[in-house]
This record gives C-alpha cells, structure tokens and sequence, in this order.
C-alpha cells in the first residue's frame, strides 16, 4: 500500500522533524519511502510542508499534487491544502490553531486537541510528536514501535535526553482521535 502525506504549517512547529521521523519509520519498517520538504528562507515563523511517501513498492516520483492525508497545523495549512486531499483521505488538524475547520465531507476530518496534551507533558515542544501519533492512530502507515526505533535517527545526539519525553508524546497523541475519527487504510 502507498501513502502520500503532506505535513504543513509555520517553520518551527516542528513540520520537518514529524515528517521526517515519518519517513525513517518507513524504512525501519523495511518500506520504500520518499521525503520532500519545502520551506521558505524565514524558516521559523514562515511556511513549511513536506510531503513523505511511504509505500511497500517502489516510489516512481516524490511529487505529488493530490494527497492521501494532510496533517495540518494551522490554518493557511488548511486554507491551502484541503482542496488537495483525495476523496475518502484524511485531514487530521491542530484544533487549537484552526479558527474555521474544514468544510468537505468526503473525507475523514479528525481535530486533535494538541494543547491540553503538551500542557500536561509540561513541554510545548513536543506538538509534532503528539500530533504524529494521533495521526497514526487514524492511518497505520507505520506502527509506533518503529517511531520510536526512528527517534534517535532523526534527533541529533545532544537530544537524545528527550527521547523519553517524545515517546510518551507519541503514545499520548495515538489515544487523542481514537473516538473522533474512524482508522482508513
């Protein structure tokens, strides 16, 4: 099965370490994979997306224009990708950055309530991670033991203090939508 995704939002919200880490996932899993991120030169506070792919056979292009899932955490991210999303795909957003939710009904749309979990992990940094496994809970692209097998590829050394801390981010986020949103192959 192939899996094209597309993480969005504002430079320093951790768009390309979620996707990334989405990406070494894949080839922990023995899976083809493909990482295209795109960024504008103001990096925090400016646009980001990424776009990963995540097959069991070969990737023919990283570019894609429709998506199978967009992982959204702010509105311009909504604003401009939602009309991008496959019929019978996914839109699973940040719910406390969206001020006017998505409107199409051919699709799974999942809010997650980001805020309150980093609140209690008493560590705003950890969104992404939080976020990525309430995204994985709807979608199984990978499962999250092969997250956290990717974590300490994706993080620098230095950061490896925080692996802990991200994992439980990740477990947190997987029990976030399991009641908002049906799981889709």
């Amino acid at each position: 099965m192939t899996h094209e995704i597309i993480f969005a939002g504002f430079g320093g919200q951790g768009i390309l370490s979620m996707s990334m880490t989405l990406a070494y996932s894949g080839v922990v899993e023995g899976k083809e994979v493909s990482w295209m991120p795109s960024y504008g030169p103001e990096m925090r506070g400016g646009t980001a997306n990424c776009i990963v792919i995540v097959s069991d056979k070969r990737i023919s292009s990283p570019i894609v224009s429709k998506f199978d899932a967009l992982v959204a955490m702010n509105q311009p991210s909504v604003d401009k990708f939602e009309k991008s999303i496959k019929p019978n795909g996914l839109l699973i957003y940040d719910s406390g950055n969206i001020v006017v939710p998505p409107t199409r009904t051919d699709i799974t749309v999942a809010p997650v309530d980001i805020e309150s979990e980093v609140l209690k992990l008493n560590n705003l940094k950890v969104r992404n991670m939080v976020m990525l496994g309430a995204f994985l809970s709807v979608c199984q692209v990978v499962s999250i033991g092969a997250v956290v097998k990717a974590l300490p590829k994706v993080f620098p050394e230095r950061y490896h203090h925080l692996l802990k801390i991200n994992q439980e981010a990740l477990e947190r986020g997987e029990k976030l939508v399991i009641e908002a949103a049906t799981p889709i192959a």
